[in-house]
């Protein structure tokens, strides 16, 4: 199964974050890192937006 964003595309969160979820964050991530997929066989990626990077699995993000 292929990955369906590629490296240096950005991205964005489908979720609200953790910390209020009544604000809707809109930062804008690059795609660094292709992974294998999980447990659950779904793909990963790394992500980055300035000096926070993380792991998301393909379903938590969308295209910009």
């Amino acid at each position: 199964m292929p990955h369906k964003f590629k490296c240096q595309q950005t991205v964005l969160l489908n979720q609200l974050g953790f910390a209020d979820s009544r604000q809707i964050t809109t930062t804008i991530y690059e795609v660094v890192r292709l992974m294998p997929a999980d447990q659950t066989g779904e793909l990963s990626y790394r992500i980055k937006a300035g000096t926070i990077e993380r792991a998301v699995r393909e379903s938590e993000i969308r295209s910009t």
